[in-house]
């Protein structure tokens, strides 16, 4: 009954807009074959440059979306055989630097000058790919899904250059046709341009896009008009190789160190234009980033992103299924505790309306811990629906290998499957005002014990001012996804939130304006558990600084034991009942300004009626374009009486990027987390020596603060090469 009711809200809100005829589709580019060859110089001096159309009188999207931009922006594009062509003439509107934080790849969108091309080769509004650089030269790449989101972590190989003048800067990119996926034959792709100026705080886009919505909101493109279909890519396979050499030592365990000599090999294979195949043996993913420590106060496990190449193409048709709190698959799962011996990822469109993504990963037993080798399956579909829309199916299969229980009580027992069957319907308006979801998902696993049932739903609408959310959850006490991230179990929830911007006529505000939401928490007795009630009040300056003030009411009925440090302390029993008032404060500086800072408060009760007080900020320098430094501090004091009596914890992150230029890079942090005891110190170097092939020499401490020792140390070379086929 739940479900058929938000089944039907959400068709009857869907209907008007399933077939709405595309809204920028007056805004046209038309792109022809090149008359002559084109060298990537950030000089527009080939005659196919003077011959191609341009793309300008770009329109303002913030501070206001009402006029034209100041901001002067002229863009053209033109094709060969093997290579799409962009150059972008991004004009000055007044004196002075240009603004970026570093030449470090795939910057942060706000503290950078910058331009960006948004693609959607198929212009389902929904898919695409982005392209672009800072005006110091960084590059930004990156896949899209859900109509605006942009994955960063993808990487892919192009080449592309930006020169500085007085009074302009020029970014001239080559990308070619085997490095994006789309569909031959198709003469008309969704496209956009967007430009960012910090000294004028305008941001712009050459179709138009209402300023509530991200620039790279797909519903808002405009079309990029053929002479000819595309050439397709031809031949498409890729093969990257790695080698690998290093040593680790652990101190605390006093064993002998442990030095690695790897190959292994990735592969991509374009089967067509829009559908891809990946492999991989015995992949190695030590040159990923660290992941940045939080301070956990929170009862349930903390999501933490995924960041693997193998894992990113078309992976929202995996881990978009859900919310971010309910999710099936959650590809992180695979490969922490056991070695991935091979994989295999097919992925892409089948034709404009079915998507499809397969995968099937292998990983090795682990002896001393009794995990036996494990098969973890994957396969989605998704079919568009409408203009926007979709309709998505998963189903995930995780399965041990020639296992028998142990008999050793020492030894953890493996389930010998878990599986999860999902559909889900998506809604996307063709004006994107109106968002939403609902979702099905079943769980099996050999003794029933992990038979269990999902359903959830949420429904937004976002216009110039007003924007609301209802949402929902049910989780069943037995459902069960070893392959995804559900950190909570047996509940139903309710969760209504309602925001208000108010746009007025000041120089200085931008907008300000309440956001008001609720979120109740039952146990399947529907027994209250949990309330957390907010009001918040939002600033956002010209500038780009912000401001918000808060106040939250939490409630909390404990379901199981919690110790409310996280610490290792006295844990409160299940059935503790506790109530508190919190209030605090954030803010955020402008971007333009050599030094930045950050911070945010939080002061209010606590369990047993205690009391936190939390205070976090980042302070950051940068030397442009070559040095950046950040400064990350939290602390936390929580007051409560005997046993706990008063707690404090630290966490202090300095981060120091070096880019000596957009193809060398140095990484260092250093992490102080009192929690959990440890100093780690991470230092990245990269050389980007081709377009997608590197040298990475990666090292890493993990230290005892006190007394102060090493408990272990790890030294990685690793070497890889994009080789074309």
């Amino acid at each position: 009954m739940r479900l058929r009711i938000s089944l039907l809200l959400l068709l009857t809100f869907a209907a008007p807009f399933l077939l709405a005829q595309k809204l920028n589709d007056a805004y046209q580019l038309n792109i022809k074959r090149a008359s002559s060859e084109i060298i990537i110089d950030g000089v527009l001096d080939e005659q196919a440059w003077s011959e191609a159309e341009v793309a300008t009188d770009f329109f303002m999207i913030t501070p206001m979306d009402t006029s034209f931009s100041q901001v002067i922006t002229e863009v053209r594009m033109t094709y060969d055989d093997e290579h799409l062509y962009l150059i972008a003439v991004n004009h000055h509107a007044m004196e002075g630097d240009y603004i970026v934080q570093s030449l470090r790849r795939d910057f942060s969108f706000g503290q950078n000058d910058n331009f960006i091309l948004f693609m959607d080769p198929f212009d389902d509004q929904t898919n695409g790919f982005s392209f672009g650089a800072n005006a110091a030269g960084a590059q930004w790449d990156g896949l899209m899904s859900n109509g605006n989101r942009i994955d960063l972590s993808w990487d892919n190989k192009w080449t592309s250059i930006v020169t500085n003048h007085p009074d302009k800067w020029i970014f001239e990119a080559s990308i070619p046709f085997k490095s994006i996926r789309y569909k031959p034959g198709i003469d008309k792709w969704g496209i956009n341009f967007s430009r960012l100026d910090l000294k004028t705080t305008e941001k712009s886009g050459w179709a138009p896009v209402p300023r509530q919505f991200p620039s790279s909101t797909l519903a808002y493109t405009g079309i990029l008009v053929w002479d000819n279909p595309p050439p397709k890519a031809g031949t498409n396979v890729s093969v990257i190789p790695y080698v690998l050499g290093g040593s680790t030592k652990n101190f605390e365990s006093g064993e002998p160190t442990e030095y690695k000599r790897e190959i292994g090999l990735d592969a991509k294979i374009g089967l067509t234009s829009s559908l891809n195949l990946d492999l991989t043996v015995n992949p190695d993913f030590s040159q990923v980033e660290v992941d940045q420590q939080v301070t956990n106060l929170d009862r349930f496990e903390l999501f933490f992103p995924e960041r693997r190449q193998f894992f990113l193409e078309n992976g929202d048709l995996f881990a978009n299924f859900g919310y971010s709190r309910i999710r099936p698959f959650f590809s992180r799962r695979i490969g922490l505790n056991a070695p991935i011996q091979f994989g295999a990822r097919l992925s892409g469109k089948i034709n404009k309306d079915w998507r499809i993504g397969a995968m099937n990963i292998q990983t090795g037993e682990v002896e001393k811990n009794g995990l036996p080798a494990q098969n973890f399956s994957v396969l989605s579909l998704q079919r568009q629906v409408g203009a926007r829309s979709n309709i998505s199916a998963i189903f995930v299969n995780k399965q041990s290998l020639n296992y028998t229980p142990p008999e050793d009580d020492d030894l953890p027992t493996y389930s010998q499957f878990n599986r999860n069957l999902g559909l889900e319907y998506n809604l996307a308006s063709a004006n994107n005002l109106w968002t939403g979801k609902a979702m099905l998902l079943k769980s099996w696993s050999p003794d029933g014990t992990g038979d269990g049932f999902v359903h959830a739903a949420n429904l937004n609408y976002e216009s110039g001012n007003l924007e609301w959310e209802w949402a929902h959850e049910y989780v069943s006490e037995n459902y069960t996804a070893e392959v995804g991230f559900v950190p909570r179990r047996g509940y139903v929830r309710v969760n209504p939130e309602v925001r208000y911007t108010f746009f007025p006529r000041s120089e200085k505000l931008l907008s300000h304006g309440p956001s008001i939401g609720t979120s109740f928490f039952f146990n399947t007795a529907g027994v209250q558990t949990d309330n957390t009630t907010f009001l918040f009040y939002n600033f956002r300056w010209r500038s780009q600084s912000r401001f918000t003030i808060w106040g939250a009411y939490d409630y909390v009925l404990l379901q199981r034991p919690f110790d409310p440090t996280n610490s290792g302390l006295e844990q409160l029993p299940s059935g503790t009942e506790a109530s508190w008032f919190a209030w605090g404060a954030e803010y955020n500086s402008k971007p333009q300004s050599l030094f930045t800072y950050s911070f945010s408060t939080r002061v209010g009760g606590y369990y047993e009626d205690g009391n936190r007080y939390n205070f976090q900020a980042e302070l950051g320098y940068r030397f442009q374009p070559y040095v950046a430094i950040a400064m990350n501090t939290n602390y936390n004091q929580i007051v409560m009486p005997e046993p706990w009596n008063t707690t404090t914890f630290w966490l202090v992150g300095p981060r120091i990027d070096v880019t000596m230029t957009n193809t060398l890079f140095l990484t260092t942090f250093i992490q102080y987390n009192e929690q959990i005891n440890n100093i780690n110190l991470n230092a990245r170097f990269q050389w980007r020596f081709k377009p997608a092939s590197d040298l990475f020499l990666v090292y890493t401490d993990n230290y005892l603060p006190e007394p102060f020792g090493v408990k272990n140390r790890s030294l990685v070379l690793k070497f890889t090469y994009w080789w074309n086929v």
